[in-house]
Formats: structure tokens, C-alpha cells, sequence
């Protein structure tokens, strides 16, 4: 076992190995040959028997009669437990407080529920005159950052909605009140499917153009963390 040391970081390479052969099954590829895993890889083959041997014995691969090699039962096993010790809340407000903390404004999680938006988790601005937005609040989505963004990323069709997935973010300035501005982005689960909005709103007044700016590359690096935190990624 080599053992090497980068940025101050210890790594194990054979298990980075093995992790590796695992995440080429990432893209939902059910069964693969050996040539296939070795092309995704970039692993040697003798390297990818060695360590899939190594796999099998724990139940994380296996090799069918026909060369195949698949996921084994112990990822699915370990797939449930983390399931069940998952806590949206224990990863959404974390990120909230640091927007908040950083942007000087309201964070919030949004998701949908048929034809409105829920505020499921929140984090006022310490600010004195701030947006305040309460937990459970059910508010539009017809308008309003965060509902064009689950709109685009559920039912929404046409060039508007087209348009904001392009970009991957949506500013809306006085559309559901008009001295209040909001920027959301979108946070996606498992096969890239959205499971909720990062929003952060205030008065509009403060979302110039400079400050929208930076708050499109904080919640652009935010959800993305949110959104691999979520889907195991």
C-alpha cells in the first residue's frame, strides 16, 4: 500500500483506486467489462483485478459468468444507512448561516408543493432593515426568484424558462413585492433531479448590479456543495 502526501493531505492511492472503479458506475452504467472500466479509469487492468478482487470479498463488486463486473449489495446496504441518518435540515442551515453571514442578507431553501413554493428552512439577515421570510411560509410561484427557478427546473417550458437553465440562476427584482429583490439557484439530488431553490432576498435597493454579481458566484459555489451534499456526489 503507497501512501503519498499532497497539499498537506494524506492519501492512500489503492483506495483511491478502488473508489474510482466504483465511480465509473456514477452515470447509472449497470454492468460494464473489464475494457470499460479500464477506458474510465485510466487503470491498468491488472490494477482493476487486483483491487475488484479485493471489492468482491467485501460486497462492493461483482463479476458475472460473463466477464461483467456490477455494484455489489454492500453499497446498497451502506446507501440505506446513510439514508436513514440523513438530515436536510443538518445540511441546508449550515450553508443558510454562511450566506447569510457572508452576503448580509436573507438565505433561504425553497421547495415546491404543486402550485406554490414553501420556505422549508431560513436565515434572516441580522440586518435591521432586511426581507424576513418565515419557515412554512407558502408563497407564490408564479413569480419571485426561487419559483422561477423551480418552475425551470420542473414543469417550466418556452424560451423564459429555456433561458434560466441556460444560465443556471434567476434575479428577480420587485416581482413578488416591489421593494424587495431576490437571486436563487437551483439544488439537484440524486440523477440530477432538483430537490430545491437557494435564494437570497432583501431589499432591492442593495442588489445593485455589482452585489448580484457576487451573490451569483457565492450561491453558485453554495448550491453546488448543497447539491453534491445531497446526492452523495
Amino acid at each position: 500500500m503507497k501512501e503519498t502526501a499532497e497539499s498537506g493531505e494524506q492519501r492512500v492511492e489503492s483506495v483511491e483506486r478502488a473508489f474510482a472503479i466504483l465511480e465509473a458506475f456514477a452515470d447509472g452504467r449497470p454492468r460494464m467489462p473489464l475494457a470499460e472500466l479500464a477506458q474510465r479509469t485510466g487503470l491498468y487492468r491488472s490494477t482493476i483485478l487486483r483491487l475488484a478482487a479485493s471489492l468482491d470479498r467485501c460486497g462492493y463488486l461483482r463479476r458475472d459468468d460473463d466477464g461483467q463486473f456490477r455494484l455489489g449489495p454492500s453499497l446498497l446496504r451502506l446507501g440505506a444507512l446513510y439514508q436513514s441518518a440523513f438530515s436536510l435540515a443538518d445540511s441546508v442551515r449550515p450553508i443558510l448561516r454562511e450566506l447569510a453571514d457572508e452576503l448580509g442578507e436573507t438565505a433561504a431553501f425553497y421547495v415546491r408543493d404543486r402550485d406554490k413554493r414553501i420556505c422549508l428552512y431560513r436565515v434572516n439577515s441580522s440586518r435591521i432593515v432586511r426581507s424576513h421570510v418565515e419557515e412554512g411560509a407558502e408563497l407564490p410561484l408564479d413569480r419571485g426568484a426561487s419559483a422561477r427557478i423551480l418552475v425551470a427546473y420542473t414543469d417550466g417550458h418556452g424560451p423564459f424558462y429555456e433561458k434560466i437553465r441556460q444560465s443556471g440562476v434567476y434575479i428577480s427584482q420587485g416581482e413578488r413585492d416591489p421593494d424587495t429583490a431576490a437571486v436563487a439557484v437551483p439544488v439537484f439530488g440524486s440523477h440530477q433531479k432538483i430537490v430545491g431553490a437557494l435564494g437570497v432576498t432583501g431589499p432591492r435597493n442593495r442588489f445593485t448590479k455589482e452585489f448580484c454579481k457576487k451573490m451569483i458566484e457565492v450561491l453558485t459555489q453554495k448550491g453546488k456543495i448543497l447539491s453534491r451534499t445531497i446526492s452523495g456526489q
